[in-house]
């Protein structure tokens, strides 16, 4: 294969990877548009200096190791423009140490072992470690609420309330139908909401929370789906917090405690 097909190729696979820097840059920033351009930003870089991407290593840590010399080279910063649960949860932001939510994030959610975030991050693995195990003691102290989880499988349903309630959060119902979770949202305000996409009734999770968040307002919202990539689209808004499905514990802790900490996802037009 020639040295231009191998280009390409590794482009390509590059792209393939580009759904999930979106995802992580959102949880990094608490922001859709901020995450986007943080991404976009990666990636025009990458185009316009091919030769300065890392071949050594796969497209993915490669991506993620050019969105990071961006994120370092801006100094990391965190805006706190907004008002109300999303300026309270920013002030928390600003208090965290730095380097630990974004080594917290790429192994938990993205799944890069410790190695792989040494590369991104271009620090030891020892550091990685270490950063992970402070941003996991702080996100443990995080404001504790109200869950309401929409999700129509019963196991399911059953472990995440579970992993919630052991986390201190109190359940304030578990929803199967998009009539039971808005009637249960407009019962109770939630301060977050775990939903499904694919509910009981053949409805949509994300109809479901449109309608709650009309009547609720600021509520950060955490959605579960087997296939991220299809709302991962970037052809309209999407939720800052997503779960892969089958998930860990790990996940859903981690993501829970960062909904929590930015209150930041938009609705969803779909």
């Amino acid at each position: 294969m020639s040295h231009s097909s191998d280009t390409a190729d590794f482009a390509t696979r590059i792209a393939g990877e580009l759904p999930y820097l979106r995802r992580y840059a959102r949880a990094l920033t608490g922001s859709q548009r901020s995450g986007d351009q943080y991404a976009l930003a990666t990636l025009e870089t990458m185009v316009n200096d091919p030769d300065g991407v890392n071949r050594e290593v796969s497209p993915k840590v490669a991506l993620f190791q050019g969105f990071h010399a961006i994120w370092i080279s801006s100094g990391a910063p965190v805006e706190n423009e907004e008002e109300g649960i999303r300026g309270r949860a920013q002030s928390l932001m600003n208090k965290l140490t730095t380097n630990t939510r974004e080594a917290l994030l790429l192994h938990v959610i993205e799944e890069f072992s410790y190695s792989d975030i040494a590369k991104i991050m271009q620090i030891d693995q020892g550091e990685v470690e270490e950063y992970i195990l402070i941003a996991q003691r702080e996100l443990a102290d995080t404001i504790s609420g109200k869950v309401l989880i929409i999700e129509d499988e019963a196991i399911i349903a059953m472990d995440l309330e579970s992993i919630v309630s052991d986390m201190g959060h109190r359940i304030t119902g578990v929803a199967r139908t998009h009539q039971g979770a808005v009637d249960l949202g407009q019962k109770e305000r939630p301060d977050l909401i775990l939903a499904d996409i694919q509910l009981a009734d053949n409805s949509s999770g994300i109809d479901a929370v449109n309608d709650l968040l009309e009547t609720l307002g600021d509520v950060p919202v955490i959605f579960i789906t087997a296939f991220p990539e299809r709302l991962l689209t970037g052809e309209r808004p999407e939720p800052a917090f997503l779960i892969s499905k089958p998930y860990t514990e790990e996940q859903v802790r981690l993501s829970v405690s960062q909904a929590m900490f930015f209150a930041s996802t938009e609705t969803l037009n779909v």
